[in-house]
């Protein structure tokens, strides 16, 4: 399963030089994992009634070329790995209309008690969704 979505790049996303600011970048791409995570039924406000949150713990970001004011960028987000703890998003930002890539990243979340301690296991909860993904 993927999920894809455009946004634009406005003058608040850019910086001095008139390109994209990096914190844009990684705004785009929380909002492309919480909405992958909801396409397979996980409410990030459901989870955390369940005592379930899903923290980043690493991110690897490769920047290839910068987006510019007035840009449509596009979002892809997909889960390339799930381990018994870990789930790893693949997430690229292409431009919309030549599909020149802005930049590739990985990101790995674990799933964490709202008191700060780690599930030694994904919640079932989780791993029913991601089964459910694979088998679409």
């Amino acid at each position: 399963m993927k999920h894809e979505f455009t946004q634009k790049v406005y003058y608040s996303d850019t910086d001095a030089f008139g390109v994209v600011w990096h914190g844009s970048y990684l705004r785009w791409l929380e909002m492309g994992r919480v909405e992958l995570c909801e396409k397979m039924g996980l409410n990030m406000l459901d989870l955390e009634k369940q005592d379930i949150v899903l923290p980043v713990t690493n991110m690897n970001i490769r920047y290839k070329s910068s987006g510019k004011l007035n840009d449509i960028v596009k979002i892809e987000t997909s889960v390339k790995k799930v381990t018994p703890v870990t789930i790893v998003f693949e997430q690229n930002i292409k431009n919309q209309e030549n599909g020149k890539l802005f930049l590739q990243a990985e990101f790995e979340v674990v799933a964490i008690h709202n008191d700060g301690t780690i599930h030694r296991r994904l919640p079932d909860v989780i791993k029913n969704a991601l089964s459910a993904e694979c088998l679409a």
